[in-house]
């Protein structure tokens, strides 16, 4: 290592944070001073902004686009539901066959397991990735997602970082994430590469504060759809200016 000449950290937002701080300084320390350091993400809070300072010296910076913007191949929409219908809305719109393929996003390795349970049950193919599961089981799992074996993925966020599929129809975000910078990368999973995608978001009751700080960050309300079964009438507008 101490030959090493480029460092490079990907989903450097997520490894600043997340407890791994400790684990890249230690790693700083075995390698030489002069070095040059690449640091790559699609968001990047100001916080962690700052704590990426204290590593490199005089840094520049790249931005392809501004760190809120959301894909603009990605048709973006919203079902408000009860937290008991998740399920329920969640099967109801896998009925539908031009869901090809989708990634499911839950807060919780235990949320994920019990998606993937949920959509066995209903003879939907799926597998679940995250941070309890073996390299080569979430190996194998996007195998089984790229090749058609499996038609839904269900993962958190962790997992589900660098995952490439190029041709996935449709994200479906089954619990609204705490922290609006990730709503970004859920999307961002499809329409890739020119392609276009779908990105469908479940919010319940206890999710609508969540929700508004995603509306702040992207800069505009994602339109809802009221004509589902399972529909529930919430106050989501959010104060964008």
């Amino acid at each position: 290592m101490g030959q090493l000449e480029i460092f490079v950290l990907d989903e450097a937002d997520r490894m600043l944070d997340m407890g791994f701080i400790r684990d890249i300084r230690k790693i700083l320390t075995f390698l030489p001073n002069h070095r040059q350091n690449l640091f790559f993400s699609a968001t990047m809070a100001p916080e962690i902004m700052d704590l990426a300072h204290t590593i490199l010296k005089d840094p520049k910076t790249v931005e392809i686009s501004p760190v809120s913007s959301t894909v603009d191949t990605v048709s973006q929409s919203l079902y408000t539901v009860t937290k008991e219908n998740k399920k329920n809305l969640l099967l109801h719109l896998l009925s539908d066959p031009t869901i090809k393929n989708t990634i499911v996003f839950t807060k919780t390795k235990h949320g994920a397991n019990k998606v993937e349970d949920i959509l066995k049950k209903a003879n939907i193919p799926s597998a679940a990735i995250h941070g309890n599961k073996s390299q080569n089981a979430r190996q194998k799992a996007l195998v089984d997602l790229k090749s058609g074996a499996i038609r839904a993925l269900v993962a958190t966020d962790i997992a589900a970082r660098g995952i490439d599929v190029s041709q996935l129809s449709h994200v479906i975000i089954y619990d609204v994430p705490l922290e609006p910078e990730v709503y970004v990368h859920r999307i961002g999973r499809t329409g890739r590469a020119g392609l276009t995608g779908d990105a469908i978001m479940f919010c319940d009751t206890s999710e609508v504060k969540y929700l508004k700080q995603i509306i702040r960050l992207i800069g505009k309300e994602i339109p809802r759809v009221s004509k589902q079964p399972f529909h529930i009438d919430l106050d989501v507008k959010s104060n964008i200016i």
